[in-house]
């Protein structure tokens, strides 16, 4: 009797307990909606919005290997052939703000020459907002004028310094006018050090870049200075650009204002017996681009110096997208 209660009282049980979890069963919440990245593109091709901000992001990069069995910065080096190869990755950032897009660009670059190993540069890291750039970019010396040439190795004729930090304000009239003012750290970039001996090391005044720009129709011209606080001595530039239908030109002079002294604007990029061989008093770029198809283009750069020294590049540029 003890036995058979015992016995109904555990079935019991086991219903009330199997009742109770019945009771407490979860049930599934109903998934959220996908949502898909949204384009950006108020800001140039291949933006998108970061989820859950109004700030767009691009994220780009390349990869690029050459070989080379002559080395045109050190034309007396006995190295023979040389493989070098290069990867960049690009992220850039922008968003809308009251005083204009905020925007900010990264660029790092690794390096692998012949060797065992690899060179990890910060190539650029700038913030941009209402015409201001503050960071790390290379020198407006070039970038306002278009650099020399859409072709690798523009610079075997130095065109002015890369990578260093900057505050500069550029403006734009609407109307094809342009100008540009920077001050640019002289303790940084290509001739930092004073390319003829000067002791930079308790050295703080920033080096000055100014220039002024028009561009009407198919015709552009620029012009733009640069002083080096160091060797106390600058270069000026002028360049014009003209489009002939598909077909472009340019050519560009510069000016050394003391052609015996090398600067950070009228350096040298040689290497070796070259490395102390500037423009000397002047140097000439000129070049051309010429469509082939819709997606590739050759390009041809031809310099010369009052110091005789001769570049040519030329290379056919393929872009994915439309030229």
């Amino acid at each position: 009797m003890n036995i058979k209660s015992l016995l109904l009282g555990s079935a019991a049980a086991l219903v009330a307990v199997s009742g109770a979890h019945a009771a407490d069963a979860i049930v599934a919440a109903e998934p959220e909606p996908l949502e898909y990245v949204r384009i950006c593109d108020a800001f140039g091709a291949g933006y998108f919005f970061i989820p859950g901000t109004e700030t767009c992001l691009k994220i780009g990069g390349k990869v690029r290997t050459e070989g080379q069995w002559y080395d045109a910065y050190n034309p007396n080096s006995r190295l023979g052939t040389l493989w070098h190869t290069r990867a960049e990755l690009n992220v850039n950032t922008a968003t809308d703000t009251e005083y204009g897009p905020l925007k900010t660009e990264t660029i790092i670059r690794w390096d692998w020459n012949d060797g065992n190993t690899t060179k990890t540069n910060l190539l650029w890291a700038y913030i941009s907002l209402g015409g201001f750039t503050v960071g790390k970019t290379d020198s407006q010396f070039n970038v306002f004028t278009g650099y020399a040439g859409d072709v690798i190795n523009d610079d075997v004729v130095y065109d002015g310094p890369y990578e260093l930090n900057q505050i500069t304000y550029n403006y734009d009239a609407g109307n094809g006018f342009t100008a540009v003012i920077s001050l640019e750290d002289s303790n940084s970039g290509v001739g930092a050090t004073g390319s003829n001996g000067e002791d930079s090391s308790d050295h703080y005044a920033p080096d000055v870049v100014a220039g002024v720009g028009y561009k009407a129709g198919a015709w552009g011209f620029k012009v733009v200075g640069g002083y080096d606080s160091i060797v106390e001595e600058g270069a000026v530039k002028a360049r014009v650009d003209a489009d002939f239908g598909a077909f472009s030109a340019f050519l560009m002079g510069g000016w050394n204002t003391d052609g015996d002294k090398l600067n950070k604007y009228a350096g040298s990029n040689g290497a070796g017996d070259a490395a102390g061989i500037g423009w000397g008093d002047w140097a000439v770029w000129g070049g051309v681009g010429v469509p082939i198809n819709e997606k590739l283009k050759w390009n041809l750069q031809l310099a010369y110096t009052d110091s005789k020294i001769f570049a040519a590049t030329t290379n056919v540029k393929w872009n994915q997208l439309l030229i």
